[in-house]
């Protein structure tokens, strides 16, 4: 567990310093935790572990957009696990449920898949293309602009709920399709 923590926050170090390969890396070694935490807690709470993806991604876009707030100094797991926590507390108060997670759960070590190659910017922007384009919009907005889901919505005239499912459709599109590239 010592080891796994240790190579993250290597990971995070690295990507804050431009490493694409590293944050690739890194994001691919906490997803399968960070899943199979969100089921755990989701079944803790009695719901459905199948919201567990959505959840997932939310915290990944989370690490993403917030990844400037890391100290550097400090491990990468407890800041991590903190917005996992924080984004499973969230998605089950929108279910109505008031529920005590317990922050141990994301720390359990689970394998991780090997990384695969990461695609180019040019790969990227030619996939990007390919999206609707209102998903293409919100991806654009949110990810590159760091817009949050509030602010976009209004930008683009759409629910919140609208802008993340375009979001979440948006990325699980654009992986697809590097994926097969």
């Amino acid at each position: 567990m010592r080891g796994r923590e240790d190579e993250w926050t290597g990971l995070m170090r690295s990507a804050m310093a431009g490493d694409d390969a590293a944050y690739h890396r890194l994001l691919k070694a906490v997803t399968p935790v960070l899943r199979a935490a969100a089921r755990r807690g989701l079944a803790r709470a009695g719901q459905p572990p199948d919201q567990a993806e959505d959840i997932v991604q939310e915290i990944l876009l989370a690490v993403h957009l917030k990844r400037h707030t890391w100290d550097s100094e400090a491990p990468f797991a407890p800041w991590l696990f903190a917005i996992a926590r924080n984004k499973l507390i969230d998605a089950l108060r929108r279910r109505g449920r008031r529920v005590f997670v317990n922050i141990d759960d994301f720390a359990e070590t689970l394998p991780g898949e090997a990384p695969q190659e990461t695609a180019s910017a040019g790969e990227v922007a030619a996939q990007l293309g390919a999206l609707p384009q209102r998903q293409r919009d919100v991806l654009q907005s949110i990810a590159v602009e760091a817009a949050s889901i509030k602010d976009t919505a209004a930008k683009f005239s759409m629910s919140e709920g609208a802008v993340r499912v375009a979001l979440h459709r948006g990325l699980a599109a654009l992986t697809a399709k590097l994926r097969d590239h």
